[in-house]
């Protein structure tokens, strides 16, 4: 346990059918069927900054919430202008460089990517903290967005992907 949040690992990930959302609404423990989001960290500072009144049960066994709480959560959160829209416009857009809720990964799932980026972490971290230090990690990867979205153009119009390459599939061979 881990402030009051199950880490996740004793769970099956089977499904939430007999667990409900962990979060108080106004003082009141929340009813509704929990579903597969989480109550991260983000989600928390998101919520304190909105002032919305929700708070997680320190006696639920797990940190997922409703539809209901996601849906409301969020529908507050900072839309922001896109790059290229022109400055009269009114158009908005959700932040598009959101990174994935790595909560709902498998502990297995977590410990692949550590191993494969060699991510340094302490002997033994329960899910909830080996995805927080994954998620630093994963914030620090550089990309180069133009020349990633030039080379899926180039390959979806090629008909082929990376893992053709590397097997010597889609080479042109004509043997």
């Amino acid at each position: 346990m881990n402030n009051g949040f199950s880490t996740g690992e004793e769970d099956s990930r089977g499904g939430h059918t007999d667990q409900t959302c962990c979060l108080i609404d106004d003082m009141e423990r929340c009813r509704n069927q929990a579903g597969y989001a989480s109550y991260s960290k983000r989600i928390q500072k998101t919520v304190a900054q909105k002032r919305l009144k929700l708070s997680s049960d320190p006696s639920a066994q797990h940190i997922y919430i409703c539809d209901y709480h996601k849906a409301r959560i969020q529908s507050v959160r900072t839309k922001r202008r896109r790059k290229d829209s022109e400055d009269d416009s009114n158009e908005t857009d959700t932040d598009l460089h959101e990174f994935p809720d790595l909560y709902q990964l498998h502990v297995s799932t977590l410990r692949r990517y550590k191993r494969h980026f060699k991510v340094q972490t302490r002997q033994g971290m329960k899910r909830a903290q080996l995805a927080d230090t994954i998620m630093k990690h994963f914030k620090t990867i550089p990309i180069k967005e133009k020349e990633i979205i030039t080379f899926f153009v180039y390959m979806v119009k090629m008909g082929s992907n990376k893992l053709d390459q590397k097997n010597g599939i889609g080479s042109n061979d004509t043997t």
